[in-house]
This record gives C-alpha cells, structure tokens and sequence, in this order.
C-alpha cells in the first residue's frame, strides 16, 4: 500500500497558521511524525491561499524535503502552481491530480508527457461528478489513454475513481470498488489511489466508516491512499487487510507491525 500522509493542508487550522508564520519546526515535525507512521509521500497543499499559493506551496515542498527523504504529492487544484512547485522538488514528485476538466488536461498533459512523475488520474471532468461505474470509466479510458499516449508510463498512473459522500448516496462506495476492479483489470500494472474519508463526509462515527471503507476497497485491489498516517488503527487495518488479501508475503509486514506494537489497544 502506498500511503500519501494527507496532513500538510492549509485547510488545517494548525498549518494554516504555521505557513502564516513560516513555522518551519511545525512542518518539519509533522513531515517528520507522518514519515516514522509510514508515509510513502507527503501530501502538500496551500490552496486556501490563492495569490500566496505558488510560494507557500513551494516553501512547504522545502520544509518537507529538509525534514525527510519522502518525496511529496504536489496538490493544488491550479497547474501553474504545481508546476512551480515542481520546479524546487527534488527527485520524483506526485502530481496530484490531472483531470479530464478541459483547462486542466491541456496545461497539465504537456508538462507530464515523457517524464517520470508519478500521476493520480482522478475521475473527473467538465461534466461534473460522475454518478455511475460507467461514468467513472469513460473518464478513466480518456485519461489513462491521454497520458500513455503521451508516455507516462502505466506504472506511474494512479487513477482515483472518485470517493463521493455516503450521506448523498447510499451506491457511492459500491460505485467506487466496481469502476476501480475494473479499471485494474482494464490497465495492467496501474496503481489507484483515494481520499478514503470523504466516504464519509456528513455522517457520525466517520472512523468507522473510514475504517471498513478502506478494507473493503484493499480487498478489491485499492493499493494507494490519501490519509492520515498517525491513525494507528487505520494503518493497523490497512496491513491486516493487505495481509488478507495476499499482498503479504509471509505475513512479513503484519508481524513487523505486531512487533512494533501497532496492534496494540
């Protein structure tokens, strides 16, 4: 499972107000925290700033890289700030996310074309939200098809169906797991990826659902996620569920995770 730790947001209250102040200790620790819980890749996102956003982005990308050696998902919903927070990133970022949304695909194709990024794909375009398995597949065949034809490599491609609330639709999470086997049976050898919590956006209890969300989804193939590393219990789940579904070989990870305590409490 590759995780993105999803904690570096300014949407956070904490880090809203550490980037404000140029905190770098505050980013570095919680770069630091995400990484000792397993973090693959540290998400970072200053898009509540809008003017300020490219040097925010920028100045989180260096915090997090002097900090650890985790590469960072570049997240921002405007291409030219990605790119310039491409710019100062060193090694293989993540771009999170191209989309089939016109003025995004166009910007954000040319400057991935024939790289190695790393890419999340996610399932959306000019027309909205899809509803349906069958609208999360034809946005996905126009994107995983756009991007091989401009040779990024399958294995760099992690393509998000798209989590929507449970709350508005009870089909929501079944919608999800459908279109991702088939999109992993459609694309040998990609990667998907989530924001497992929005399936649970509007309802009590989100843990829970969260929780059993992502278990149900590691079973049908999910092997990337956008979450928050320092939930033992949702990293617990994630290796017991990665365990049960055969993507362990050995057991080797649950009982290096026994040993180091994870499944305690």
């Amino acid at each position: 499972m590759i995780i993105i730790g999803e904690l570096i947001n300014a949407s956070r209250e904490a880090i809203k107000a550490a980037i404000e102040s140029q905190d770098s200790a505050a980013i570095q620790k919680v770069a630091q925290d995400q990484a000792r819980a397993g973090a693959d890749y540290m998400d970072v996102n200053a898009g509540i700033f809008l003017d300020q956003e490219p040097e925010y982005l920028k100045w989180l990308v260096r915090m997090v890289q002097t900090a650890t050696d985790k590469p960072c998902a570049i997240d921002s919903p405007n291409p030219a700030v990605i790119e310039a927070a491409v710019m100062v990133h060193q090694g293989t970022p993540l771009i999170n996310s191209i989309s089939l949304e016109k003025e995004r695909f166009d910007r954000l194709l040319p400057f991935v074309a024939g790289t190695d990024f790393k890419v999340i794909a996610l399932c959306m375009s000019d027309e909205g939200m899809p509803q349906t398995v069958d609208d999360r597949l034809r946005i996905a065949d126009k994107l995983v098809g756009g991007l091989l034809n401009n040779n990024v490599k399958v294995e760099n491609i992690f393509v998000d169906p798209l989590v929507q609330p449970l709350s508005v639709n009870n089909s929501y999470g079944l919608a999800f797991i459908d279109a991702m086997e088939k999109i992993l049976d459609n694309y040998p050898g990609i990667h998907t990826a989530c924001g497992v919590s929005n399936i649970s956006y509007g309802l009590p209890a989100r843990k829970y659902l969260n929780h059993i969300f992502m278990t149900m989804a590691i079973s049908k193939g999910l092997d990337g996620a956008i979450i928050n590393p320092l939930d033992r219990r949702l990293m617990a789940g994630i290796i017991a569920a990665e365990a049960l579904a055969g993507r362990d070989d050995f057991c080797m990870n649950y009982l290096k995770a026994f040993r180091e305590g994870l499944f305690e409490g």
